[in-house]
């Protein structure tokens, strides 16, 4: 999977990129190597805005594109919660997919075990 990592308002450090890629490390291993995964880091200027620090997340797979967004005081919990909402809809989306593919099989199963129709 590939990583691309922006900073919005945020300086990207090696510390924050290698927090970034060791939270994505579980997600990588369930999809596809040609996946990629774009990262967007920013903090809000405003004081009144509780949680500044924003991460947005966009999970680019073969016919489908999923999206996660987290707020929070700090970075790493914003990064934390991210990962974890886009480790949701993968295996959401895994098992979309091997539930179509289990019916498709079963369906043609039936099909070829049933006697055909007599005139």
């Amino acid at each position: 999977m590939r990583v691309q990592i922006k900073g919005r308002n945020v300086a990207v450090g090696d510390e924050l990129r290698q927090r970034v890629e060791k939270r994505l490390e579980k997600i990588a291993k369930q999809v596809s190597p040609l996946a990629d995964v774009e990262i967007e880091l920013s903090e809000e200027r405003n004081p009144s805005i509780k949680d500044a620090h924003v991460a947005e997340a966009t999970l680019h797979l073969k016919g489908v594109t999923l999206r996660a967004r987290a707020a929070a005081s700090n970075m790493q919990s914003a990064i934390n919660e991210v990962a974890d909402d886009l480790g949701r809809q993968v295996k959401r989306h895994r098992d979309k997919r091997r539930g179509r593919r289990a019916q498709m099989q079963a369906a043609e199963a039936r099909t070829a075990t049933a006697p055909p129709p007599a005139m």
